[in-house]
């Protein structure tokens, strides 16, 4: 089982940009992933994921930024870097016709490798539960084995840094769970950066999180660090004696961030999580508008409430 060791980084990004005309896909963008860690790139839809993914594996060139793997300018060295890395995109292209052993031993050949070309297929077939399917054609396969032929395909060099581009999309909740299960073991052997825009698989897979939003980092660390932190703020609870309109406006007044509400109210109290730089700007909002402070407690945040929060206050709507 490999160790996360944060000395040693399998990626380095710095200032990358990307855009499409006038659309701009990546805006400065720094991030690290360490090796033997799962790094997670999480973010709503349109958020630059893909784009950064496409960028670190070759397949297209930023307009600035540079890109290091394992110490090496990515966007300067050549195929013996590129065999480094394993790659499962998004749209996950597969030939139907084909048999899932000649995809296999297509995808070997396709690597520039020669010799013990079956040993390598056995050993992907194995690590990722294919046997069932092993002769079957593509197009035979359910969606969730087809998912598995590309992580196969991924792994068929035996890579160092596996890069899967939102690895469970599309999936029915059991193949989900048997996808997730294949990355986290995988996770115990390699170094993964996984993109994904479902929030419980950062939180099972994961051991850091880089959240993008609009082309922009917006926050990066372990998981335990950025649901504590953000900025050097803090999350409370706040309940008042008050509707949840009184609430919403004292809020306001206070300049905190929102991330979550929904817990029971009435029309004489109501509450909200909120990040803030501590409670001493909550508790004179609530002098001001005239409302006593029920609950101002400090509590630990969960990704949900961060992303919730951190996307909200930027202006995006999920």
């Amino acid at each position: 089982m490999m160790s996360p060791d944060s000395s040693v980084l399998a990626v380095k990004v710095q200032g990358l940009k990307k855009s499409y005309g006038s659309i701009a896909a990546l805006q400065g963008v720094d991030f690290e992933a360490p090796v033997g860690a799962v790094t997670a790139f999480l973010g709503p839809n349109g958020a630059g994921k893909t784009t950064a993914i496409r960028i670190l594996t070759g397949s297209l060139l930023p307009d600035a930024g540079s890109v290091h793997l394992f110490g090496a300018d990515a966007l300067r060295s050549g195929q013996d870097l590129k065999k480094r890395v394993g790659y499962l995109p998004e749209n996950n292209p597969l030939w139907p016709e084909m048999t899932v052993e000649e995809t296999l031993a297509f995808a070997w050949s396709a690597q520039g490798r020669v010799g013990h070309k079956m040993s390598a297929v056995e050993r992907v077939v194995v690590s990722v539960g294919l046997e069932p399917v092993f002769r079957r054609r593509i197009q035979e396969c359910s969606k969730g084995f087809r998912q598995r032929v590309g992580l196969a395909q991924a792994l068929i060099h035996d890579p160092e840094l596996v890069i899967l581009d939102e690895p469970t999309n599309g999936l029915d909740p059991l193949q989900v769970i048997q996808i997730r299960e294949l990355v986290r073991e995988l996770g115990r052997q390699k170094t993964v950066l996984l993109t994904t825009h479902v929030l419980p698989e950062v939180e099972a897979l994961a051991d850091r999180v880089v959240l993008l939003h609009e082309g922009k980092k917006v926050v990066e660390g372990t998981l335990a660090e950025v649901t504590s932190v953000k900025a050097g703020q803090q999350q409370f609870k706040v309940t008042v004696n008050g509707s949840e309109e009184d609430l919403k406006s004292m809020l306001a007044t206070a300049g905190v961030t929102r991330l979550e509400s929904g817990f029971p109210s009435s029309s004489a109290q109501a509450s909200a999580v909120v990040l803030a730089d501590g409670g001493q700007e909550i508790f004179e909002a609530a002098v001001k508008h005239d409302l006593v402070l029920l609950e101002l407690a400090p509590r630990s945040g969960t990704l949900e409430s961060l992303f919730y929060g951190l996307t909200q206050a930027e202006g995006l709507h999920v």
